[in-house]
């Protein structure tokens, strides 16, 4: 028996540990059982959010003002074999928020992922800006996202099994893509502060909190801000910028998502990822 072991020593083998091996695949990515909860998740990068999630197994929870919009991207859902629920309400009104968590735990038992997708970004320059202006950019921006994580983590911490959360900020929060946008940057770069505090506070809970950072991507508002010759002009010059020579799609943050929802960013909170096609590097 002695020689036995000592010729295996000898070898340089030995059986790989679990923890080497780490989970499969196909486990690291599923969110198989775990409901998700996605904001402003009706259309643009809050859709591709809720797309890939539900992919991956998750319940989806679209919370959106549009109704009708946030009931068509529920059904889509549906119809591709997957799980999903709308929800109607405003992310800045605290009542509006408790009802929510309240009906998504009713319907799927807990609450595992939340995304701080809503968001608005009139463009309007500082000087023609007034109080309300910028106090409902933050409202949205930055106080939804504080209500959602407030009360969805709540929840987390009764159920104590952890969970994640995911911010969606801006290149903005990090350098200003164009002028008019003063009140969306503060708004942002505030998201990336809240993310990290939030992320220290949660952490002995087991609750991820992480950020993404789109550049410019392709969605309904974006096409709205492009009614207009002169902000056209603005989108197609920031669009000449970006090194990978295309805007950005909502999948390719859906995508980002996924990551940061499942096992695949495991050892990662606080953290920020810049999904922009290259645009700050210029």
């Amino acid at each position: 028996m002695l020689l036995a072991k000592t010729e295996r020593r000898k070898s340089g083998k030995r059986s790989p540990s679990t923890r080497e091996l780490g989970m499969p695949l196909h486990e690291i990515i599923s969110l198989n059982g775990k409901t998700a909860i996605v904001t402003g998740g009706a259309l643009g990068i809050g859709k591709g959010i809720a797309v890939r999630l539900a992919e991956a197994g998750a319940n989806v929870a679209i919370f959106d003002l549009k109704q009708d919009d946030a009931k068509r991207t529920a059904e889509e859902i549906r119809q591709s074999g997957h799980k999903a629920s709308a929800f109607t309400g405003n992310v800045a009104e605290e009542k509006d928020v408790q009802a929510l968590v309240q009906s998504v735990m009713q319907e799927y038992g807990g609450i595992d992922i939340l995304v701080n997708n809503a968001g608005i970004f009139p463009n309007i320059l500082l000087r023609e800006m007034s109080r309300g202006d910028f106090e409902s950019v933050l409202s949205t921006n930055l106080i939804g996202a504080f209500l959602c994580t407030k009360y969805v983590c709540e929840e987390m911490i009764r159920a104590g099994k952890g969970g994640r959360i995911i911010n969606i900020t801006s290149i903005d929060a990090i350098h200003p893509s164009m002028v008019g946008l003063a009140h969306y940057d503060a708004s942002k770069h505030g998201l990336w502060g809240f993310t990290k505090n939030a992320a220290l506070e949660y952490a002995p809970h087991k609750i991820w909190i992480n950020a993404i950072a789109p550049g410019g991507i392709n969605t309904p508002g974006v096409g709205a801000m492009n009614r207009t010759q002169e902000m056209q002009r603005a989108v197609d010059a920031f669009a000449q910028q970006i090194p990978m020579k295309r805007m950005g799609e909502p999948d390719d943050i859906g995508k980002t998502a996924l990551f940061l929802a499942s096992e695949l960013s495991g050892y990662m909170t606080g953290a920020q990822i810049v999904v922009d096609g290259g645009y700050l590097l210029t």
